[in-house]
C-alpha cells in the first residue's frame, strides 16, 4: 500500500519497552518524521497479526527479541501537506513489551536507538502523543488502567521538501 497520500489509513504498531527506569527509543529512518525519535515499530503486513508485526518490527529495527505483554494505546496520526490534503494517515497500536533476547542496535528503518532514563527524554523531542503513550505504558506496568484509545483531533502539517 502506498504511504504517501494513501487511499485509506495504514495500520502500524509500536513497542513501549522499559528496562529498569529507562525506555527504548528509536530514531526514525523513514518518512514521515524522518530523523525524529519515537518508539520502535512499523507497518503491519498483509496476513500478519499485530503481535507478529511488532515482534518482527522491533527485531528488524533494533535487534531485540520481545514478548508482547499488553495493549496500551490506539491512536490516529494524520499528517497534512501544505494544501491541507492527507499526506499520511496511520492508525497506531502500541503495546507494552518486555525484552527476551538480543542486543540493541540500530538497523533497517532506524537511524539509531537508545535506552533513555524516563526523566531524561526532553532532549529527544518526542511528540506529545509518544510521551503520552509512554506515560500510559508506565502506568500499566505498575497496575494502572488508563484508557486505551487516544483521541487525537489535531493534525500536523508537514513542511515541504
Amino acid at each position: 500500500m502506498q504511504r504517501h497520500y494513501p487511499k485509506r489509513p495504514i495500520v502500524g504498531v509500536g513497542a513501549v519497552i522499559f528496562k529498569d527506569n529507562q525506555v527504548v527509543l528509536a530514531r526514525r529512518g523513514r518518512a514521515p518524521a524522518y530523523g525524529a525519535w519515537s518508539l520502535p515499530g512499523g507497518g503491519v503486513e498483509l496476513g500478519e497479526t499485530l503481535e507478529a508485526a511488532i515482534i518482527r518490527e522491533v527485531f528488524e529495527e533494533i535487534g531485540l527479541g520481545i514478548e508482547v505483554e499488553k495493549l496500551v494505546a490506539v491512536l490516529d496520526r494524520i499528517f497534512l501537506d501544505e494544501a491541507g490534503q492527507v499526506k499520511y494517515h496511520y492508525v497506531l497500536i502500541d503495546f507494552l513489551c518486555q525484552i527476551t533476547s538480543g542486543k540493541m542496535r540500530a538497523s533497517s528503518d532506524a537511524l539509531s536507538c537508545a535506552l533513555v532514563p524516563m526523566e531524561a527524554t526532553a532532549p529527544y523531542r518526542l511528540s506529545r502523543e509518544t510521551l503520552e503513550v509512554i506515560r500510559r505504558a508506565y502506568q500499566h506496568l505498575y497496575g494502572g488502567s488508563p484508557p486505551i484509545y487516544m483521541v487525537t483531533r489535531v493534525t500536523e502539517a508537514l513542511p515541504s521538501g
